[in-house]
C-alpha cells in the first residue's frame, strides 16, 4: 500500500508542491553523491536525466520529460555490466521519477545505499549523509518512510 502521506495535492493527498520540490532535490543530491562510483566518465543521459529533475523543482520541465528521462536511465542500468554501476543508474532513474510519484525519492537513497555497499563502502556512512542533506519540512516523512519500509 502506497503512503498517502506522498501523493500531491492536485491529486488529492497531502503533500505539498514546495515539499515535492525538495523531495526530487534531495534525490538529486543522493543521486550525484554517488555519480562518481558509476565510473570514469558518467554516461550522458544519467547527466540529462539529473538536469530534468532539477528543471522540473524549478518549474522548467514537464513530468513527461522527468519521466522519459527516467526511462533513459533505467536503460543505463540493464546496459551496465557492474552492480555499482546498475545501482547507480537505477539511483538517477528513481531520482527523476520522483517528479510523477513523490516516493521515488526514497527508491533514489535505497539505491545509492546500494551503489555504495558494492562500492565496498559504508551505507552506514552514506545513510547519514543523506539523512544531514534533508531539509526540514520533509525531514520526518522521510525518517518515517524509510523505517516504515526498512530502508
Amino acid at each position: 500500500m502506497r503512503d498517502k502521506r506522498f501523493i500531491a495535492e492536485h491529486r488529492g493527498g497531502p503533500l505539498k508542491k514546495k515539499q515535492h520540490c525538495q523531495l526530487i532535490t534531495w534525490a538529486c543530491d543522493c543521486a550525484d553523491h554517488v555519480l562518481p562510483l558509476f565510473g570514469e566518465l558518467p554516461d550522458e543521459r544519467l547527466i540529462h536525466a539529473l538536469l530534468t529533475a532539477r528543471e522540473w523543482a524549478q518549474g522548467n520541465a514537464s513530468t513527461g520529460d522527468a519521466m522519459k528521462a527516467s526511462v533513459a536511465a533505467h536503460a543505463v542500468a540493464r546496459e551496465s555490466s557492474y552492480p555499482a554501476s546498475r545501482a547507480v543508474a537505477r539511483c538517477v532513474g528513481q531520482a527523476v521519477a520522483t517528479a510523477h510519484m513523490a516516493d521515488h525519492a526514497l527508491g533514489a537513497a535505497w539505491y545509492a545505499l546500494k551503489a555504495v555497499n558494492h562500492a565496498g563502502q559504508s551505507p552506514d556512512a552514506e545513510r547519514r549523509w543523506q539523512d544531514e542533506q534533508l531539509p526540514p519540512e520533509i525531514k520526518d516523512l522521510i525518517l518515517t518512510a524509510r523505517k516504515s519500509r526498512k530502508i
